[in-house]
């Protein structure tokens, strides 16, 4: 998509988006969307201009995408490589055309040759014709927000639409995703799989199941084993569309603790153990969909394995605080599928814990609060180390009402008002503390609990 730009436009552009940044952070506040459109009243494609000739990983997907990104910029600074990345999360057009602005000269040539952007489902299409990037990975598909986005085969098809404009990037697909590995059929481009070979928890089809038939024939898939949710090893037993063999995959689970994992891995096939310091199975399949992503980019892949190791959590996602010497855990949750994994994990650590979800229902959340009663917060009520649940948000009273059709008793339910209220409840209980927000209330909850704890803002750890 390469255009004739004015050096005036471009200069014009560089400036206001720099601008724009330093003003709003002056104010305290982190600046991603409006420096964006600051730069593209100047000049609507200057992105082209500020990523050419860089070699980028785009990463896209319902869920995993922030931690897939913190995984690879890691493994990139262990190998001393300097790595430009929308650390805000502010993943649409703009934060991502704000992001390389203003990491460019004046005259539009960017600082740094590489770059791992993490990219909202529905802007792919926008953002990849500018960037040409090395690499698109794409996590999983879910139910998310569907006011928005409305079913999953309409992401699906949007993403698609996404890959046929760079015909030449490499795909990174997760093979046990029956939506997201159909992306690999019938297009130009070099493609590698992921996946985990072996099975995983109970071996059933849950309730919730965001690709229960076929896409190609609308057949019911069957399975040979389950992960989570409707990722496994599917086939169709009418017209035989049937899981990729990944070239990069878990052979053998040994351990899924709280502090990290421990699995067999085969790398293009050489057998090697994996640890990853993050815990869930969701964060195994992060941690392999980064594997592939550092393959597929053409690095070393020492860096990586030797990273994820060390591996933190990223904003907001498995992010611990201490308050008060009680340790508060934040795992961001946002549709049925991805708050089971997080209630999974929680209710399975075997200790007393304090439990929160916060719920608003703000343009970025999706207006449509439905999800809550597809996810299975019953297993939360079923478990009896889960000794009280605070709730908060502008729909907290519909996680309430949730929580307690579920079978958790209404004296075990406390609905605070504001995010320091909460914390303080949190910590006057005594008990490690997880809290399950959604978007923007993490966000909100996040900025309280950093000042409280000393954690610095998103823009302050990248300035």
């Amino acid at each position: 998509m390469h255009k004739k730009h004015s050096k005036i436009r471009i200069f014009l552009s560089v400036a206001a988006c720099r601008f724009t940044r330093f003003a709003l952070r002056v104010l305290h506040r982190g600046g991603t969307t409006l420096p964006g459109r600051s730069a593209m009243f100047f000049d609507k494609t200057i992105l082209e201009v500020v990523s050419r000739d860089m070699e980028i990983i785009v990463v896209t997907g319902t869920n995993g995408k922030t931690t897939t990104c913190s995984m690879l910029r890691h493994a990139l600074a262990s190998a001393k490589i300097n790595v430009l990345s929308n650390l805000s999360g502010a993943n649409l057009l703009t934060g991502i055309t704000a992001e390389f602005t203003a990491n460019a000269s004046l005259l539009g040539h960017p600082k740094k040759h590489y770059a791992i952007v993490e990219c909202d489902e529905g802007a792919l299409r926008k953002v990849v014709p500018y960037l040409n990037p090395k690499c698109i990975v794409v996590t999983n598909l879910f139910r998310d927000q569907l006011d928005r986005y409305g079913e999953v085969m309409h992401t699906h098809d949007v993403i698609a639409k996404g890959i046929k404009l760079v015909p030449k990037t490499k795909l990174v697909l997760n093979a046990d995703d029956s939506l997201t590995a159909s992306l690999g059929e019938n297009v130009p481009n070099p493609v590698e799989y992921y996946g985990i070979n072996v099975p995983y928890g109970k071996q059933e089809m849950g309730e919730i199941s965001d690709a229960k038939y076929c896409i190609h024939c609308g057949t019911e898939y069957k399975y040979n084993y389950h992960t989570y949710a409707h990722l496994g090893d599917f086939y169709c037993p009418k017209c035989g569309y049937k899981r990729q063999t990944p070239s990069i995959a878990v052979t053998a689970i040994d351990k899924i603790g709280a502090h990290g994992s421990v699995v067999t891995s085969s790398i293009n096939g050489k057998e090697t153990s994996l640890h990853v310091g993050l815990p869930a199975l969701y964060n195994v399949y992060n941690a392999l969909a980064a594997v592939t992503a550092f393959d597929a980019a053409g690095f070393n892949k020492k860096y990586i394995l030797r990273s994820l190791s060390q591996e933190t959590s990223s904003f907001g996602r498995m992010e611990t605080f201490n308050y008060k010497n009680t340790d508060m855990q934040m795992i961001l949750v946002k549709n049925p599928a991805g708050c089971n994994q997080s209630i999974s994990y929680m209710t399975s650590l075997g200790e007393d814990y304090t439990g929160v979800f916060c719920l608003n229902d703000k343009t970025a959340d999706g207006h449509d609060i439905s999800w809550i009663w597809d996810a299975d917060h019953e297993f939360v009520a079923e478990d009896p180390h889960c000794k009280h649940i605070f709730v908060w948000g502008t729909r907290s009273e519909d996680m309430q009402l949730r929580l307690k059709y579920a079978g958790v008793p209404e004296e075990m339910i406390t609905r605070v008002e504001t995010p320091q209220e909460l914390i303080d409840a949190c910590a006057d209980a005594g008990r490690p503390t997880f809290i399950l927000p959604n978007y923007t209330s993490m966000i909100e909850l996040r900025a309280v609990l950093g000042e409280a704890t000393g954690k610095k803002e998103f823009w302050k750890e990248q300035a």
